[in-house]
C-alpha cells in the first residue's frame, strides 16, 4: 500500500511508524523545508517526536505534490487550523481516487464544523465519500515507542472504515470501527477543553477528587452536546469519549492538560503558547465548543468557565468556585 501522510509533526511521524511496520510505502509532507531536511539527515523527529528512530523505508518531502503522486491513501495529520487550506491545496491537484483517512482533531472556528466536513467541504465530492475519521487516546509518543494502543476508524460507509482497521491495525496498535463519525469527531476534539480544565485544577494544587469529578462531569457535557448533534450516546463510553478523555486529562504528554497547569499557576495564555513546539488545540476548540453549545442550547458549564479563564481574564479559583456552587440537581447526563 502506497500512503501518504500530510504533516510532519508528532503524530504523523508516529502514524508512518505503525504503516511502515505493516509493510506500506510511506511519504511524509512536512510543509517547512529545512525541518524536512533535518528530519532526512538524522533519522530522527527531534522536534516533534524525539529519541525515536523513523524506519529507513519512510520518506520525508516538503513538496505536497510529490508526497500525494501515485498515493492510494492520504492521511491528514496537521492541526486543525491549518487543515482546509492543506485540503484545498490537495483539491487542485490530479489525486485519483484515493482513501483519506482523517487523523486531525478539532473543530473548526470560524463554521464550527468537524475535520471530515471541513475535508469534505474542500476536496472532490468523490473523494469526501471516502473519508474515515482515526482517532482516540493515542499520543504521538506512545504510539512512536510502540506501546499498546487502542483506537477507532469511522465512517457512514463500514467498509472503508473496514479498509483502514486493516490497514492500521498491528499487534500494538488496535483499530476498532464504528459509523458514528459525529460522536467520535465531538469526543476527541471536546475532550481537549476538559483537559485545559483538569490542568487548571493541577496547577493551583487540587486533588484526585477534584480531577475525578472533573472528567466525570466533563463526560456529561460532551455527551449532552453530541446527543444533540445526533451522535450516539454510547460513542461517548468508548475510546473517543471516556478513552480520549481519560489520557488526556491525566497523561504527562497532554499538551492541552499542561498549557491548563500553567494558566492555574498563574501564568497567562499568551506566555504559555509563545514557548510551546506543538499545537494545543484545546485552546482554539474552547472558543468552538462553547459557539457550538450555545447555538444548540446545550448546557455546558465546565467549557463556559474554561472559556472565561482563557479569553476573558478569570481567576481560576472563581471559575472552579462558581461550578461548585451552581445549582443543586440529581446526578445526570
Amino acid at each position: 500500500m502506497n500512503v501518504a501522510i500530510l504533516g510532519g509533526g508528532g503524530w504523523g511521524t508516529a502514524l508512518s511508524i505503525v504503516l511502515n511496520s505493516k509493510g506500506a510505502d510511506v511519504r511524509v509532507w512536512e510543509y517547512d523545508s529545512e525541518q524536512c531536511e533535518r528530519v532526512k539527515s538524522a533519522g530522527v523527529n527531534e522536534k516533534f517526536l524525539p529519541g525515536i528512530l523513523i524506519p529507513a523505508g519512510v520518506s520525508f518531502v516538503s513538496d505536497i505534490s510529490e508526497a500525494v503522486q501515485g498515493r492510494e491513501v492520504l492521511v491528514f495529520a496537521v492541526p486543525s487550523h491549518t487543515l482546509r487550506g492543506v485540503a484545498r491545496e490537495l483539491a487542485k491537484l490530479e489525486l485519483g481516487a484515493p482513501l483519506i483517512v482523517s487523523g486531525t482533531k478539532g473543530i473548526e472556528e470560524d463554521s464550527l464544523m468537524r475535520m471530515s466536513e471541513v475535508l469534505g467541504d474542500e476536496l472532490s465530492p468523490e473523494l469526501a465519500g471516502r473519508i474515515v475519521v482515526l482517532a482516540g487516546p493515542s499520543h504521538a509518543e506512545e504510539v512512536g515507542r510502540m506501546c499498546p494502543t487502542a483506537v477507532v476508524a469511522a465512517s457512514a460507509d463500514a467498509s472503508l472504515a473496514k479498509q483502514v482497521q486493516q490497514l492500521f491495525s498491528t499487534n500494538y496498535f488496535r483499530v476498532y470501527s464504528s459509523d458514528d463519525v459525529t460522536g467520535v469527531e465531538l469526543g476527541v476534539s471536546i475532550k481537549n477543553v476538559i483537559a485545559l480544565a483538569a490542568g487548571i485544577c493541577d496547577g493551583i494544587g487540587y486533588g484526585d477528587n477534584t480531577k475525578a469529578a472533573l472528567i466525570t462531569r466533563g463526560l456529561a457535557e460532551i455527551t449532552r452536546l453530541g446527543v444533540a448533534l445526533a451522535a450516539r450516546r454510547e460513542t461517548f463510553f468508548g475510546l473517543a469519549g471516556v478513552g480520549d478523555l481519560v489520557v488526556t486529562c491525566l497523561s504527562r504528554h497532554s499538551r492541552n492538560r499542561y498549557v491548563g497547569e500553567q494558566v492555574g499557576k498563574g501564568r497567562t495564555l499568551e506566555s504559555v503558547l509563545s514557548e510551546m513546539t506543538m499545537v494545543a488545540e484545546g485552546v482554539r476548540t474552547t472558543r468552538s465548543a462553547l459557539h457550538l453549545s450555545r447555538r444548540h442550547e446545550v448546557e455546558m458549564p465546565i467549557t463556559e468557565q474554561v472559556f472565561a479563564v482563557l479569553f476573558e481574564g478569570k481567576d481560576p479559583h472563581s471559575a472552579i468556585d462558581e461550578l461548585m456552587c451552581r445549582e443543586l440537581k440529581p446526578e445526570t447526563l
